[in-house]
């Protein structure tokens, strides 16, 4: 990261450099751009050489910059496209990251004056303590975004709109032979579909991690690994075991046979290490498929007017989420599938969807989410 002089930023590059190998990509871009902004919000301050001896009437001024348009730190006027109380807390929590590492590694104080010291005794545990796997108590932050009375309920894809988009990559050819256009998009979204995995978790996907169901229930493996060549990384490095159904696992296998077929006709190897989503239709050849080519896939489809405007591959996950609980699924075995690291996290989520009558109504949820063998994880 440079300055305005274009020069190097040692201390976010120190903490950048010290991060890239231990969080996904996708969290240190994110980071990396909340660290940005607040440097040229110093900048604009004059106040880039004290970064070190900032506290909270800087933070919330910051929050203020963000939210009025990085112009300015007061107005009168709120902007139609402010950004929402989820981005504002995503740069508070780079903020505090970053200051809590320098803190650690360099005496930095900032953060003691950020935080507010850790609570002397625990909150009582409710009935879902035993599924509780979240971290000990920890300092919280003496900054807080300013919250609407409710939460922006997460965007969602209908099962007519899966099935367009799915229909979209390709279909059975109209002799009921051979699949006609890109069968390894087809059984991308269907897996993001019926799995509720993060993009992340599917494209480091091993042929090995699929294992068939041989008269038992097929299921996908979701195994951290730091050597992926895509950078693909798995959420927290938890892995988890999703079964899935007799649909996805035929889709998996007529994919596996075309790629194995692809394989042959280039002359490159293929094994159960390889990895199962890969290039097949331009080169580098079988190389790891990167989130840039399925973001591209995605907006080509939205061109031709598939699926709702904006609609993202992690909208996959929120739709099965909200299936299986609209089907009955209990919320404990919905936040296992997910790989949510508390029960409370699918409930401040998802909470939602079982009072909401327009979506009970807008699809047979049950029917739609009743091949997705998740009953076999509870």
């Amino acid at each position: 990261m440079i300055d305005e002089g274009y020069r190097t930023v040692e201390p976010v590059e120190q903490w950048l450099e010290a991060h890239r190998h231990l969080w996904s990509p996708n969290t240190v871009r994110a980071y990396a751009i909340a660290l940005a902004q607040w440097w040229t919000f110093l900048e604009q301050r004059g106040e880039t050489g004290c970064w070190g001896e900032v506290g909270v009437p800087a933070v919330t001024g910051f929050l203020s910059w963000l939210r009025n348009g990085r112009t300015v730190e007061h107005a009168l006027v709120v902007l139609d496209e402010a950004p929402s109380p989820e981005t504002l807390e995503a740069r508070l929590a780079a903020l505090i990251s970053f200051y809590r590492w320098q803190a650690a590694v360099f005496d930095v104080a900032v953060s003691s004056r950020l935080l507010r010291a850790t609570p002397r005794r625990a909150p009582a545990r409710g009935l879902l303590a035993h599924l509780d796997a979240r971290t000990p108590l920890a300092p919280s932050s003496l900054v807080r975004v300013r919250r609407g009375r409710h939460r922006d309920r997460p965007p969602l894809l209908l099962p007519t709109e899966i099935q367009a988009i799915l229909d979209g990559c390709a279909v059975i050819g109209a002799d009921g032979g051979d699949w006609r256009g890109n069968l390894r998009d087809r059984f991308l979204f269907a897996l993001l579909a019926e799995t509720g995995m993060r993009l992340g978790e599917a494209l480091g996907l091993r042929i090995a991690d699929f294992t068939l169901g041989r008269g038992g229930t097929a299921y996908v493996d979701v195994v951290p690994r730091e050597d992926n060549p895509n950078g693909a990384r798995v959420k927290m490095m938890r892995p988890r075991r999703i079964y899935v159904g007799a649909d996805l696992e035929r889709l998996f296998g007529d994919y596996l046979s075309y790629l194995a077929g692809r394989s042959a006709d280039l002359g490159l190897p293929l094994s159960s290490d390889s990895l199962l989503l890969v290039n097949v239709s331009r080169p580098p050849w079988l190389a790891a498929l990167r989130e840039g080519t399925v973001r591209d896939k995605t907006e080509a489809l939205q061109r031709k007017g598939i699926g709702p405007t904006g609609w993202t591959p992690h909208w996959f996950r929120h739709s099965h989420a909200t299936a299986l609980l609209l089907a009955g699924t209990p919320e404990w075995v919905v936040s296992r599938r997910l790989g949510h690291a508390h029960v409370q996290t699918t409930l401040d989520l998802y909470g939602w969807v079982r009072e909401d009558e327009a979506l009970k109504a807008a699809a047979n949820w049950t029917a739609y989410a009743s091949t997705w063998r998740a009953c076999d994880e509870r």
